[in-house]
């Protein structure tokens, strides 16, 4: 779906039909200013989403924040890095997946002194070698870890749809839900 689509979709939306589900009544999240649109597998996507860090030995969700959908993944790389640091050990390694790859992320970990374990991905100029392939496969076997909490938190706990109409309120909604998951027998 090319941006002129997504322009469209906007300008329905804010038609007053736009503003009615398929029986005719008010949609419930009207009034969500915060979320926009994104588009995954050429489907187009309204809402937030969710970027989060998890110990990938264990599972544990470090950090966690939402952002409208139209954000990339890239942005948040620094804020997930840094929130999930808990104690005064300094982390070794950060694994991400394709998403955040980028010169800015690498650097950031250079800076410091983390390993990098961002995957790579294919560019207009250039393709993978066998060599990131596989380097891509190793990591892959780490990060199941961390996609591991997105498949339950959409599976068991709603989290594939906002609960909120503002950012501020999801990420509280997102803390009390990984507290409760915590306390949970």
């Amino acid at each position: 779906m090319s941006n002129d689509d997504l322009k469209k979709k906007r300008a329905q939306r804010d038609t007053e039909e736009g503003q009615k589900d398929k029986n005719g009544k008010p949609l419930k999240f009207s009034r969500d200013l915060e979320s926009d649109w994104t588009i995954k597998n050429e489907v187009p996507h309204f809402g937030l989403k969710e970027h989060a860090a998890v110990d990938a030995k264990h599972g544990f969700i470090l950090a966690t924040i939402h952002s409208p959908a139209s954000v990339h993944d890239t942005s948040f790389l620094q804020y997930c890095t840094i929130f999930s640091r808990h104690t005064n050990k300094s982390i070794k390694i950060v694994y991400a997946d394709k998403g955040y790859a980028g010169l800015p992320n690498r650097n950031f970990l250079s800076v410091n002194k983390i390993a990098d374990g961002i995957m790579r991905k294919d560019s207009t100029t250039a393709k993978l070698t066998e060599r990131e392939i596989e380097r891509n496969k190793t990591i892959s076997k780490v990060r199941y870890i961390v996609e591991q909490y997105f498949g339950i938190s959409h599976l068991h706990d709603q989290a594939k749809r906002a609960r909120f109409t503002t950012i501020l309120k999801n990420n509280l909604d997102a803390w009390f839900r990984l507290s409760s998951m915590c306390t949970r027998e």
